[in-house]
């Protein structure tokens, strides 16, 4: 199966995205790049994202259309140092920590409901792209 072919693909496995242990939410990933190092999916709050929302919510403020211009410069520089001083965290479902560089949530709920909010995470794990490619059968 090429990168191609695992983009496309619909892995299904949750994952976990923490801040200091606490539960932000979940999201499968359902779609990779693992030549890109991205992966995204659909990502469903957990008990702790009302504590980072409103940092995400920053940049659905800078940016209000999904893949749209930026209309606030000012805001997007204070979501990404806010985003950056979080520390989140990615696990597998299994509690395996997944090494990323970048953790963003779309989150675009206010303006198209539960269906408004995405995870992307930049991953430079390879371990964990063998892992997913193995999962896979590739």
């Amino acid at each position: 199966m090429s990168a191609a072919d695992l983009r496309a693909s619909s892995t299904r496995m949750r994952h976990v995205v923490r801040l200091a242990g606490v539960v932000i939410g979940y999201s499968e990933l359902e779609d990779a790049s693992p030549g890109d190092g991205l992966a995204h999916g659909h990502f469903r709050p957990g008990i702790g994202y009302e504590l980072v929302e409103p940092v995400f919510r920053l940049f659905a403020e800078a940016v209000p259309r999904r893949d749209g211009p930026v209309v606030d410069e000012t805001k997007l520089e204070r979501y990404h140092q806010s985003r950056d001083a979080l520390g989140l965290t990615l696990e597998e479902a299994d509690g395996t920590l997944v090494k990323t560089s970048g953790i963003h949530i779309a989150d675009y709920a206010s303006e198209q409901g539960a269906d408004g909010r995405a995870l992307e995470v930049l991953i430079s794990d390879a371990g964990y792209w063998a892992r997913r490619a193995a999962r896979d059968g590739v």
